[in-house]
């Protein structure tokens, strides 16, 4: 997987800032190998540490908030879903040459879902709704707000936009984008307690291992909020034919699933919008979202 540009304002890291910070702060894993690992995220630093440790560092300020909530929220909640998730096993604080919070997680075997993708798509699409509808249920006292978990009509400014440059660019029909964002957001707004979701449930954040679904990662999104957003992988990774299972088993009303197909053209539009130039993983991510979505709408209105 090619490793995109960090952000401008990312700061610095490197495997020998990693050893001085494990040294320094778990010296009962000092002298284990340390290895970047290649991703397709631009906020976060990941390094293998030894054969069954990750070591996880932000590179920028607005990412430290999500450090914090999966430190104290991963442990509870990962007992209670169907699917592995990371959970850490070290929580480092700022150091020398580091400003920011950070962790250290054990390694889950499998191979990211960009690079070895699911062909078992019935079983993924299975597992995915269990995961999303157990990740409900848990209570969401106390839990911050997702950056995905307010209304998806919020966004429409921004996705006009998007659609506007799509349009101009003949990637998209704006006559069929537009119809079928604003069907999204006539959706009735979510008037249920916030629950807990994901918020960013695409290939990039799953593992798969010998073609099936191993584990969802990746939490830096996880909140409180309206559940549609947890509904992405029904467009960034599922087809037509296995969409109904993951429907069924994630248990939500026909307004919960309307935002969620507004959810999954928000990331399709957005995602090939901002990264076609930049980070071709997420464009093409993106690229099956919006073709999925829109062809769900030509099909059913």
């Amino acid at each position: 997987m090619p490793t995109p540009k960090p952000p401008a304002d990312s700061i610095r890291i490197d495997a020998p800032l990693v050893r001085r910070l494990v040294e320094n702060q778990f010296p009962q894993w000092a002298g284990l190998d340390i290895t970047r690992v290649d991703s397709a995220g631009t906020d976060n630093a990941l390094y293998r540490l030894g054969d069954e440790l990750v070591v996880r560092l932000p590179r920028v300020h607005c990412t430290v908030g999500s450090v914090v909530t999966e430190q104290r929220w991963l442990p509870q909640l990962a007992p209670r879903l169907p699917v592995e998730v990371p959970v850490p096993v070290g929580n480092g604080v700022p150091d020398e040459g580091f400003p920011y919070p950070w962790s250290v997680y054990r390694w889950l075997p499998g191979e990211n879902a960009v690079d070895d993708p699911i062909v078992d798509l019935p079983d993924a699409a299975a597992r995915l709704g269990r995961f999303v509808a157990a990740l409900r249920r848990f209570d969401a006292a106390g839990g911050p707000p997702s950056f995905r978990g307010g209304p998806i009509r919020a966004r429409d400014d921004g996705v006009r936009a998007a659609i506007g440059d799509l349009e101009a660019q003949r990637t998209v029909d704006g006559n069929v984008a537009n119809a079928a964002w604003a069907a999204a957001v006539s959706a009735p707004l979510w008037d249920g307690a916030p629950v807990w979701v994901h918020a960013d449930l695409h290939p990039g954040n799953l593992l798969a291992r010998r073609g099936r679904l191993a584990a969802v990662i990746d939490f830096g999104g996880l909140g409180v909020g309206d559940p549609a957003c947890d509904l992405l992988p029904a467009w960034t990774l599922l087809t037509a034919e296995t969409r109904d299972v993951f429907r069924a088993l994630a248990q939500v009303d026909d307004a919960t699933w309307a935002r969620g197909r507004g959810w999954g053209l928000y990331f399709g539009f957005g995602a090939v919008h901002l990264h076609r130039d930049t980070n071709p993983v997420l464009a093409a991510i993106g690229r099956h979202a919006m073709n999925e979505d829109l062809g769900d709408y030509l099909r059913t209105g």
